[in-house]
């Protein structure tokens, strides 16, 4: 039992040893035997084109008409009065009187695609050949909790599990020596940490928060020598196999002897994940890191392809939380600059990193926000733009996607979604399909139904699949 793969190898062995001579009826000893690993690899509905997903996620609501929907009219037209016929505009104070509002970056063609993408991301806009943009997106909600809770949960108003949690609920993770589902994010967004809650679904589902920094994974490395941890761990197997004799029903105690064998394989292989000094310095100039750097989404980017490496089933990338992200209502410029500026080299550096290494051809790379952002405002000379659900763009590229195409479109302002419109549910839809889940079979009984990340709608996009 001297190293990790021996450990989680006999755990099967372990957990038998501990209830040997117990009186534990048969049903309850295989209940516990069939339930020692939540996280066992499991075959996927139909042959899946993504083993892994990496999930960008813009928190604050990044601007699609200053991104990736380009609209001539709208310069055109900048300053114009424009009225709006919409339920949620009536007896909206600022509605009765709007403006249009131009794009604060040009658009140009790019690749050989001749995707047109904005200034505000150049090295993105490199990788526009790889990407399948989705003009058509549009989100039931337009404050951030509800349409951040959305976006991640499929429900807009109360708790659900995340898309990592159903992910790693439906596919397992084929290293037991790393979580299944990890969070990287600097702070809390918006909706907390119900972005990677598992709700109702088991626990061990859960994503793991990283938070970039000296100690990204907290309470990881052992503090004394593995070899003395490894006695103390089997001195404590041990009085839990006594304690276990005389409480003959208590599988959380049976699962917690699992536990304490899980966190000894995990506290070797997290560290090295995320140690990046093994990186060469080519690597690292790709992503735009400075070597022994912890901050910024250059590092978060990386890290992910490190996990994606090891196995790791989902990870998202949170580029900020609750306070200074995307949400512009202030000034444009002076709030989406930085913000692209931060994610834009690494976010290209992961596409190129992967694709190299043959990584993009089994994993999901997808990048979304909350919502848009309006392409009008109160008055003609507004620096920001407000909350837009009622059209947004995102785009996917990697396993199973189809490259350099832009789907869907929204009108000539950018206001509403024109044509082949996309819902969140939609997204997940097409996102769990890439995965070789069938959104409509993935469900958990809970509370008398079977819930399901889609609810009860949701559709795959097959036109931006290969």
């Amino acid at each position: 039992m001297g190293d990790c793969g021996q450990v989680v190898g006999s755990r099967r062995g372990l957990l038998r040893s501990a209830l040997a001579g117990s009186l534990l009826m048969p049903a309850i000893l295989h209940e516990l035997l069939a339930e020692e690993d939540p996280l066992a690899p499991r075959a996927p509905h139909f042959a899946p084109r993504a083993k892994s997903v990496i999930f960008l996620f813009m928190s604050g609501g990044v601007s699609h008409v200053d991104s990736f929907d380009p609209k001539p009219l709208l310069t055109a037209n900048h300053g114009k009065s424009i009225t709006l016929d919409h339920p949620e505009t009536k007896n909206r104070p600022g509605y009765e009187k709007l403006f249009l509002k131009r794009p604060q970056w040009a658009f140009r063609p790019r690749g050989k695609s001749g995707i047109e993408v904005s200034d505000l991301f150049p090295h993105v806009a490199e990788c526009v050949d790889d990407l399948a943009v989705v003009r058509s997106l549009y989100s039931d909600h337009s404050n951030h909790y509800n349409a951040t809770l959305g976006m991640h949960t499929g429900s807009f108003n109360f708790a659900r599990p995340s898309l990592g949690a159903w992910v790693s609920y439906g596919l397992g993770s084929p290293n037991r020596n790393l979580p299944s589902f990890v969070t990287i994010a600097p702070k809390t967004p918006y909706a907390g940490s119900q972005v990677w809650a598992s709700d109702f679904l088991p626990g061990s589902h859960q994503g793991t928060l990283v938070v970039p920094g000296p100690e990204p994974m907290r309470n990881v490395r052992p503090r004394v020598p593995v070899a003395l941890q490894r006695q103390e761990l089997d001195a404590l197997a041990a009085l839990n196999r006594d304690h276990l004799k005389s409480h003959e029903n208590d599988p959380a105690l049976a699962a917690l002897i699992l536990t304490f064998q899980t966190a000894f394989g995990r506290q070797t292989e997290a560290p090295e994940a995320v140690d990046l000094s093994g990186e060469s310095d080519e690597t690292l100039k790709l992503y735009g890191l400075p070597r022994g750097g912890t901050n910024g989404f250059a590092w978060q980017c990386l890290v992910a392809r490190r996990l994606t490496e090891r196995g790791v089933r989902f990870i998202e990338l949170i580029d900020s939380g609750s306070s200074n992200n995307w949400d512009a209502h202030g000034d444009m410029i002076a709030q989406h600059a930085p913000l692209a500026k931060n994610v834009d080299q690494a976010i290209a550096g992961l596409l190129i990193d992967l694709k190299r290494r043959g990584l993009l051809d089994e994993t999901l790379v997808v990048w979304t926000t909350e919502f848009g952002r309006t392409p009008f405002n109160n008055s003609a000379d507004a620096k920001g733009r407000e909350h837009h659900p009622w059209a947004f763009s995102s785009w996917l590229a990697g396993a199973g996607v189809r490259p350099g195409i832009a789907h869907g479109s929204t009108d000539e302002h950018g206001v509403r979604v024109a044509e082949k419109p996309v819902h969140v549910h939609d997204f997940h839809a097409t996102i769990l399909h890439l995965l070789g889940l069938d959104h409509k079979r993935l469900t958990f009984r809970h509370a008398g139904r079977d819930f399901r990340l889609t609810d009860v709608s949701g559709r795959v996009v097959n036109e931006i699949l290969a």
